[in-house]
């Protein structure tokens, strides 16, 4: 039985043309870098599950008090201001946090600011939410009813989600991620 070559290529015996050189593997090389830039691992994490949801219910929560006439109602202002303050902020720390910035920040104590931020806006989308949900009336404003009590239930939502990710920045703050069995220590 013959021996398999150490070294074994794979290039053709037609030479590339010019035009496939410089475009062909440069989207590529792109994709390649961006993703090596990227922390991957983060992406399937559920602190990063309940950031996108955040994101997404958060922009959902805002787009329909929006759609309402909020201005009639003085205290929408509040909830307005809560939900695109905090949609912002999540979303500057979603990606801080994706593209590895706690590694080059290094004199923030980044499990500590992640989780007074995610109190924080719990506590303040738990205000929020109250507000919203106190003033939504079936008979006032009739045309809005669905869009303010959708809207209230999506901040309900967003307002378990950001205590979820409170819970689990407290776990990584306290540093007790693992089970009882990994903690241990032998006698």
């Amino acid at each position: 039985m013959a021996d398999f070559p150490s070294k074994v290529t794979t290039e053709t015996s037609s030479t590339p043309t010019q035009s496939s050189q410089q475009g062909g593997n440069s989207l590529r090389g792109l994709t390649a870098s961006v993703t090596n830039i990227m922390d991957m691992s983060f992406i399937r994490s559920i602190p990063a599950i309940l950031m996108m949801v955040e994101i997404c219910l958060g922009l959902l929560h805002w787009a329909l008090i929006a759609s309402a006439p909020y201005t009639w109602i003085p205290v929408y202002g509040w909830v307005m201001f809560v939900a695109v303050t905090l949609w912002i902020l999540t979303t500057i720390l979603f990606l801080m946090i994706l593209f590895s910035a706690q590694q080059k920040i290094t004199f923030i104590p980044w499990h500590l600011t992640v989780m007074v931020y995610n109190a924080a806006a719990t506590f303040l989308y738990l205000t929020a939410f109250l507000t919203n949900a106190s003033t939504v009336h079936p008979y006032q404003y009739f045309y809005f009813y669905g869009h303010l009590a959708a809207a209230a239930f999506f901040g309900a939502v967003v307002t378990v989600a950001y205590g979820a990710s409170a819970f689990f920045s407290y776990l990584d703050w306290k540093g007790d991620g693992g089970n009882a069995a990994t903690n241990t220590v032998p006698t």
